[in-house]
Order: C-alpha cells, then structure tokens, then sequence
C-alpha cells in the first residue's frame, strides 16, 4: 500500500495512575475533537523514525507536510525515499519518483482513518471509532493515546503529544509491533495555504495506477 500509511502510515502500555478521563463534556474524546477542529491549516516540517519490534532503528525519513480543512493534504519526503502524496478529500494521489508511477486511490473509510489526515479530514465523533484517553502532563503537555475499535485498523494504537496546543508527536503502533515516531518542527497553525498548494505535479511519462478510482 502507500508508504505513508503502512510505516507512519504506526500493545498499548499501561499509563498508571496518570491515565484520566477527562471531565469535560466529551471526554477525552471530546478534548482532543476540539483542538484539532481549531486547526483550519497546519503545516510542519517532520523526522520520521521507525523501530522494529527489538526497539531496532529501521528507517529514518525528513520532509514536510501540509493541511487545511476539508480534506486537504500534502504529504513529501526527501530522497533517498523521496515521495509525494496529495489528498483532495476525495482521492489520494502518490508519486513515487524512483519508480515513475503515480497511484490514485480513492478516500476510502479505511485510508480515512490513517492518522495523518486528522489533521485535514472529519473528526467529529473520534469516539465511535476509537477508545481514547488523556495524560496531562502539566499545564501545557497533553498526550492523547487513541485505540482503534476496528480490527481492519492501519494500527493498534496511536499517541498524539500536543504543547499548548501545538500538535508535536505521532507515535503510532502497528500489528507487528513496529512502531513509527513522527516529530514536528517549524509548525504553523492557521497560516494562509492556497489550494494550489495541494495539486500534485508529475511527468507525463509516469505510469498511472488506479486503485478503486
């Protein structure tokens, strides 16, 4: 599948007592619905590390993203795994440069519920399809730990780290115990991005695979 979505595209650990619910209406469910709702755009350079299961590192990838409600993103890698992938909030585009193929596939529930597109697509209810709890860390540190109810999940647990309010990390588990850490820096929130900025460009001599489109 997309790179993206099968690394980052990431068994929960107990947290102890500082495992809460939240109080508010909502829950934790309710708490983390509304930060990234106030998230209009978001935009981010990122490191991406995997470990394997031996807490090996496998992989480390830079680049940059970029998001805006509805449905928009944009998602590049710096080489050696250079790749691109664009959402229009109806399908998923990705460029592969080393291979010269692009693949469209359509916006599916499954690809919706990647961790990356909470910050572009619908997120309203999180609770129906994830178990979700908070750790305050201070005043200003909350780590939301999210648990998919579905068994066809891209993975078994995801943590998203925020600094007053500031999304910083996604730590994401899959099946096999891999686990994808993504760390942001130079954020800006709620800055002006043309919708311009979410087209993507190939050469026309690129292979172009439809998937479900």
């Amino acid at each position: 599948m997309i790179r993206l979505f099968s690394v980052i595209l990431l068994a929960i650990s107990t947290l102890g007592s500082g495992l809460v619910q939240a109080e508010e209406p909502g829950g934790a469910a309710g708490q983390l619905t509304a930060i990234l709702k106030s998230y209009e755009t978001y935009q981010a350079d990122f490191i991406q590390i995997v470990v394997n299961e031996n807490g090996s590192q496998v992989q480390e990838i830079r680049g940059s993203l970029k998001a805006k409600r509805p449905g928009l993103f944009y998602w590049e890698t710096e080489a050696p795994l250079s790749q691109f992938i664009v959402s229009d909030g109806a399908k998923v585009e990705v460029y592969d440069p080393d291979l010269e193929q692009v693949t469209i596939h359509s916006l599916d529930e499954r690809v919706q519920s990647t961790p990356a597109l909470l910050l572009s697509g619908e997120v309203e209810n999180l609770d129906e399809s994830y178990e979700v709890s908070v750790r305050h860390l201070g005043e200003s540190t909350h780590e939301f730990t999210l648990v998919p109810r579905s068994p066809d999940s891209l993975f078994t647990s995801l943590r998203l780290s925020f600094f007053d309010g500031e999304l910083q990390e996604m730590r994401m588990q899959d099946s096999l115990a891999q686990i994808s850490i993504l760390s942001f820096d130079h954020v800006e929130l709620n800055q002006s991005v043309d919708s311009s900025a979410f087209r993507l460009d190939y050469p026309e001599s690129v292979d172009v695979i439809r998937d479900g489109v």
